[in-house]
C-alpha cells in the first residue's frame, strides 16, 4: 500500500501478562513496520510491562496511572498519540497475515467512513462467528444490539455466507479500525461507561455526525473473549444493562426517548423476572442497580446530549433494524441474521 497512512495498534492491558503470552506474539508477527504497536496499560500489579519489555522491545509502553475501565483508559492513552488511524484491539485477540491494509485501504477510498471492524471469528470454535462483533453490529427500534452471524445467544457457524463487506450500525471494540481525528472530534469513548457498549455508543454518536461504520470481510481476526469479564459474571450484566440505557438516551431525539425507554423499562423487568426464576439472583439485583442508576444519572446523560447536538449533522441510521429483534427472536423464532427481512432494515 503505497503513501500508508500512519496506524497504530493499540493494546489496553490490566493484570494481563497471561492474555499477553498468548497473543501478543501473533500480533506482533502479523503487524509488521511501518505500523507501531503499543501497550496502554491500566495500572497492572502483575508482570505485564516486565514481560512485554524483555519479550517484545519493540511494543511501546503507555503507563496509566490506576485502571480506569476500557472507556477511560483508552482514552487516557490516546489522547497525546499522533498516527492517522487507531486500531483498538483487544488483548485476547489473534490475528492473520495482512488483516490492517485492507480495512485502511477502504478507509481511505471513503473519506465518510468513521470506524470499520473485520470479521470476528471464535479464537475456541474457529468455525464460528464470535459473540461481540462477528461480521458487523446492528441495533434494534428499543437499542438492542445484535450483529450478522450472533442474534442474543445464537451463533452462527462461518459458512461465508456474510462475505461481504456492508455498512452496519456498530463496530465490535475487540478490534476497532477508527480514524483519529474523529475519535478525538467525538469526545472518545464515555468514561462514565467503564467497560460494554462504550463502542455502540461512539458509532451511534458517529453516525448521528453523518459519517459510515463498515465491517470488512477481507480481514479476519480471531477473538477469545470474556477476558476481563466472564459471561457469567453480575457485574457484566449490570454494565450491560445500565449502558444500554445510557446509550439510548443519549443518542436518541427527546421526542422518542420516553417511549422507548418505557418499554426497554417493561423488557428489562421481564429479565430481571427471569433471572429470579432461574435462580440467579445476582443478576436480577445487577438489573435492578441498572436502572437506578440510569434513573438517578439521567440528568448527566440529558447534558451529555445537548454537547453531541453542537456535533450532530443529519443521521446516518443505515444498519439499524425499524423492528423489536426481541419479539422476532423469541416470539416468531427467526434465529439467524439472514432470517431476517432486509426491507426492516434502514439503508
Amino acid at each position: 500500500m503505497n503513501n500508508r497512512p500512519s496506524v497504530a495498534v493499540v493494546i489496553l492491558n490490566w493484570n494481563g501478562q497471561k492474555l499477553l503470552s498468548e497473543f501478543l506474539p501473533n500480533v506482533v508477527k502479523h503487524t509488521p513496520a511501518p505500523t507501531t504497536i503499543i501497550l496502554a496499560d491500566n495500572a497492572s500489579t502483575d508482570e505485564s510491562i516486565a514481560w512485554t519489555n524483555t519479550h517484545f522491545p519493540q511494543v511501546q509502553i503507555i503507563k496509566n496511572q490506576e485502571n480506569l475501565g476500557f472507556a477511560a483508559g483508552y482514552n487516557t492513552a490516546l489522547a497525546n498519540l499522533n498516527y492517522e488511524y487507531f486500531v483498538l484491539l483487544n488483548s485476547d485477540v489473534a490475528v492473520t497475515d495482512n488483516w490492517i491494509d485492507p480495512i485502511i485501504q477502504l478507509m481511505e477510498n471513503d473519506r465518510q467512513i468513521a470506524v470499520c471492524q473485520p470479521k470476528l471469528l471464535s479464537f475456541k470454535s474457529p468455525e464460528s462467528y464470535e459473540y461481540a462483533g462477528a461480521a458487523g453490529g446492528y441495533i434494534d427500534v428499543l437499542g438492542y444490539p445484535f450483529c450478522r452471524g450472533r442474534i442474543f445467544e445464537t451463533l452462527e457457524k462461518d459458512e461465508l455466507q456474510y462475505e461481504k463487506t456492508e455498512e452496519v450500525f456498530w463496530a465490535s471494540g475487540a478490534a476497532f479500525f477508527i480514524r483519529a481525528d474523529l475519535f478525538k472530534l467525538a469526545g472518545g469513548f464515555d468514561k462514565d461507561f467503564f467497560a460494554h457498549m462504550e463502542e455502540i455508543d461512539l458509532c451511534w454518536r458517529l453516525k448521528n455526525m453523518g459519517y459510515k461504520i463498515m465491517a470488512s470481510h477481507e480481514s479476519t481476526v480471531y477473538h477469545l473473549g470474556g477476558g476481563t469479564l466472564t459471561e457469567t459474571s453480575p457485574q457484566k450484566t449490570f454494565l450491560n444493562f445500565r449502558n444500554s440505557l445510557y446509550t439510548l438516551r443519549k443518542n436518541i431525539p427527546l421526542h422518542t426517548a420516553f417511549g422507548l425507554l418505557f418499554i426497554r423499562h417493561v423488557l428489562d423487568l421481564v429479565a430481571l423476572l427471569k433471572f429470579l426464576l432461574s435462580g440467579k439472583f445476582k443478576h436480577a439485583f445487577a438489573i435492578n442497580r441498572a436502572h437506578y442508576d440510569f434513573l438517578i444519572n439521567q440528568g448527566k446523560c440529558i447534558q451529555k446530549r445537548k454537547e453531541l447536538l453542537k456535533l450532530f449533522k443529519k443521521s446516518n441510521k443505515s444498519g439499524q433494524y425499524k423492528r423489536s429483534i426481541v419479539y422476532d427472536y423469541y416470539i416468531l423464532k427467526k434465529k439467524k441474521f439472514s432470517d431476517l427481512s432486509v426491507r426492516n432494515f434502514f439503508r
